[in-house]
């Protein structure tokens, strides 16, 4: 494979940076910007999160792959389906993981989270989750504390977020009065004071609920492929096509917080 492309299966690459974006990741302003992952994958993009400094994490279901800031690959790694959306902290990443069934009335989920080194992708450990019977699909870090969300039977009028402590000792499950989204919470992240969730459904919502979960506030916003911030109100979202036989491809875009919309992509 050619890590150097930036047309790619089923999507059009999008320029590393354009001029201003590349002259604030060198000031040190903001490290990341609008990028694509090179390659096609049996699984469609579940997620994103970066190292803070210099690369980014894309798990593609059953493939886990690092780039660097501009989109080259450093390095792939097979994993079990289904591998979802994740996290960084102190030099590891941290993935929501289900090998049973998502959004079964019968709780028969097989929840985990494996944690990688954020280096080489090596293994670190695995921690069970049992906790989230409909399955675990998507994680975020926050103040010593792990937040793993997932899926939700049809009939549910609110979703669910279970914390953990660092050596995953279940805390507390968190009801988020947010109506039902289809399949439950894809993706998750914590900036500027809230939480912020993507889901699936026509049309796909975001979900910006406060600290303590106690409110909530509900968009027509795609981030159910990943949301990652990267700076106070920006973050980065991400877009995927393509299909197992063609393989699937995903891009990030920036994206600003905005009182009205929820967030809302910059112009490229």
């Amino acid at each position: 494979m050619n890590t150097n492309r930036r047309v790619f299966l089923g999507l059009a690459a999008v320029p590393a940076a354009n001029a201003i974006q590349t002259a604030l990741a060198k000031q040190g302003e903001l490290r990341f910007h609008n990028v694509a992952c090179p390659g096609g994958y049996p699984g469609h993009l579940q997620g994103v999160c970066t190292n803070e400094r210099d690369a980014i994490y894309w798990p593609f279901t059953e493939v886990l792959v690092k780039t660097d800031a501009e989109g080259k690959i450093l390095k792939t790694l097979q994993v079990r389906s289904h591998h979802g959306d994740l996290c960084y902290h102190d030099g590891k990443i941290y993935v929501a993981v289900n090998f049973g069934l998502f959004n079964d009335a019968q709780k028969r989920a097989d929840s985990w989270v494996y944690v990688y080194d954020a280096g080489d992708l090596s293994l670190f450990s695995k921690h069970a989750v049992p906790e989230l019977v409909y399955g675990a699909g998507g994680m975020a870090y926050r103040k010593g504390r792990f937040f793993v969300v997932g899926g939700l039977p049809e009939g549910f009028e609110e979703n669910y977020v279970y914390e953990y402590d660092r050596k995953f000792r279940f805390i507390k499950r968190h009801v988020v009065k947010s109506g039902y989204t289809y399949l439950g919470i894809q993706t998750a992240a914590y900036s500027d004071g809230y939480w912020w969730f993507g889901c699936y459904g026509e049309p796909k919502i975001l979900l910006k609920v406060s600290e303590d979960f106690s409110t909530v506030r509900r968009f027509e916003f795609d981030c159910s492929l990943g949301i990652v911030p990267v700076a106070k109100n920006t973050f980065l979202i991400a877009k995927g096509r393509g299909s197992r036989k063609q393989g699937h491809s995903a891009e990030l875009l920036l994206a600003d917080a905005d009182e009205q919309k929820g967030l809302v992509v910059r112009p490229a």
